[in-house]
């Protein structure tokens, strides 16, 4: 027994040996991990990097914002204040909330921060297109993309996006099953900018094709950058080329019609717009600029519908208003035609004598909506912020934000902590856009309020998506009421878009005529 005795013992030294020495690796090495960020900071600039955590060597907190989702960020801006430190994804970043700082960053683009996007973005987006372009050619396309949401283009839209929502919401009053809304959001979305906004012929089996394979390379599009069989972005790349296949004989036909023709849709009127510009675009441009509208607008967009909708059942008293708001401009009632085979009307159908009731000015004169319509965008943004990349050191808040190093401005951090709205910012109050104030609209003031980002990149097509949302807002609350088909309101998501875990399972039911 003795023996044994010491062989045990043995082993139990070696073991505690062996894990003292892990220990003190590892300590040694969290030491070093810290010490390397310490030092990468400007040594010609006297101001300290910004409070916060590295986390462990090489992972960062990479795992803990995977685990915690938006309670990461907001748990650290408690902690270290509005601008932290952090490293995720193999980079150190810099996280950015509040007005002040949220505009520094906003309106430094090509001057102190420009637009970082990953090289697996860029590869299958193609190097033809806004996102990618920096300084003068940003500056161009920008010019040329912008006639796409002129006015005068939304005129046109509005009438045909009318009918699309409400053939859709018919159909959801139609089903005898839960609508799961954040799927048939996406699949809507998706046939309004292919079918509307980019003008493409395709029938319903086509477009649930191409949304089918558009929803692969959007899956994919934050792969790694490693072109191998069976990658995430080998994926990626067959299906844009599928996509591109499909767009270029449509592209092919609209470069052979008559220069003088009026534009109808998105791809007239870049082709058009360029041409003006003295460019005339190739069809691998026009390719790249149809996938990148179509990505601009499909996630986002069905994001935010989910959220009107369910923030809409939560709230039944801003439903009420919306009617008295409707009743009050004579908008009561709908179209009294049924949706047929033909599918819907809204003035689109030849055997319906109807006309669309809405345009945009009278879009414009529902300003409680309008309301409504801010106020989901506020406290649902689909997407939490936006990255950019240093330029060179600089100042905010009192730090230095390193040259090289990532910056993160959160939209979601800044409309949580903005102290200028009437009511508590956590709460859904559609009347705080009711009343113009002078301290919303000071030096930072519109940087408090930035679901559509702001400076060089904002997004061009924010008109066009706040009266899509003001169109569902009408359409829903005039056809339909809709309950829970779920013993509880569902989670949300927050990574890489804002959406519900289940989807949203709603019943929908007709509401009687007037």
């Amino acid at each position: 027994m003795f023996p044994w005795g010491l062989c045990c013992l043995s082993v139990l030294g070696a073991a505690g040996a062996a894990l003292l020495c892990a220990g003190l690796l590892l300590s040694l090495t969290q030491h070093l991990w810290t010490l390397r960020w310490t030092l990468s900071r400007d040594r010609a600039c006297a101001l300290p990097l910004p409070k916060g955590s590295m986390g462990w060597p090489f992972f960062g907190e990479t795992l803990h914002w995977l685990v915690q989702g938006s309670r990461f960020h907001s748990s650290r801006r408690e902690r270290y204040g509005t601008v932290f430190k952090t490293h995720l994804l193999g980079r150190p970043v810099i996280r950015v909330s509040g007005a002040e700082n949220v505009r520094t960053i906003l309106l430094g683009e090509h001057r102190l921060v420009r637009s970082q996007w990953p090289q697996s973005a860029h590869i299958l987006l193609g190097s033809h297109t806004l996102l990618g372009a920096v300084g003068e050619p940003h500056r161009r396309r920008r010019k040329v993309l912008a006639r796409v949401f002129s006015r005068a283009a939304l005129e046109r839209y509005v009438p045909r996006l009318q009918g699309a929502l409400r053939r859709e919401v018919r159909s959801w009053c139609a089903a005898r099953e839960p609508v799961a809304v954040y799927q048939a959001a996406k699949a809507l979305t998706f046939r309004m900018a292919a079918c509307i906004l980019l003008g493409l012929p395709l029938d319903e089996a086509q477009c649930a094709e191409l949304a089918r394979t558009f929803e692969q390379l959007v899956e994919n599009l934050f792969s790694l950058p490693l072109d191998v069989p069976f990658s995430g972005l080998r994926k990626g790349i067959r299906a844009r080329d599928q996509l591109h296949q499909h767009l270029e004989e449509a592209i092919a036909e609209k470069l052979r019609e008559d220069k003088a023709e009026e534009p109808g849709d998105a791809l007239d009127l870049i082709v058009h717009s360029a041409r003006e510009l003295g460019h005339e675009l190739s069809v691998q441009e026009l390719k790249e600029s149809a996938v990148e509208l179509l990505f601009a607008a499909f996630f986002t967009t069905a994001s935010a519908s989910t959220s009107l909708v369910l923030l809409l059942l939560q709230h039944p008293t801003a439903i009420a208003k919306i009617r008295q708001e409707l009743a009050e401009q004579g908008l009561e009632r709908g179209c009294g035609c049924a949706p047929g085979a033909a599918g819907g009307c809204a003035g689109l159908r030849p055997d319906c004598g109807c006309e669309p009731d809405l345009s945009l000015a009278a879009l414009g004169r529902l300003r409680y909506i309008d309301c409504v319509v801010k106020e989901v965008l506020r406290l649902l943004p689909p997407v939490s912020g936006g990255y950019r990349t240093a330029l060179r050191t600089f100042e905010l808040d009192g730090y230095q934000i390193p040259k090289g190093w990532s910056v993160m401005y959160s939209i979601r951090d800044t409309h949580e902590t903005a102290a200028v709205y009437r009511s508590p910012p956590q709460g859904f109050d559609p009347e705080r856009f009711g009343v113009a104030r002078d301290d919303v609209r000071g030096a930072a003031g519109r940087f408090h309020y930035i679901p559509f980002g702001g400076g060089a990149r904002s997004c061009l097509g924010q008109e066009l998506a706040q009266a899509m949302l003001q169109l569902l807002t009408v359409e829903l609350v005039r056809t339909a009421r809709w309950e829970l088909a779920t013993p509880a309101f569902p989670a949300m998501q927050t990574v890489p878009i804002l959406h519900p875990v289940d989807g949203l399972q709603l019943f929908f039911h007709p509401l009687a005529p007037s």
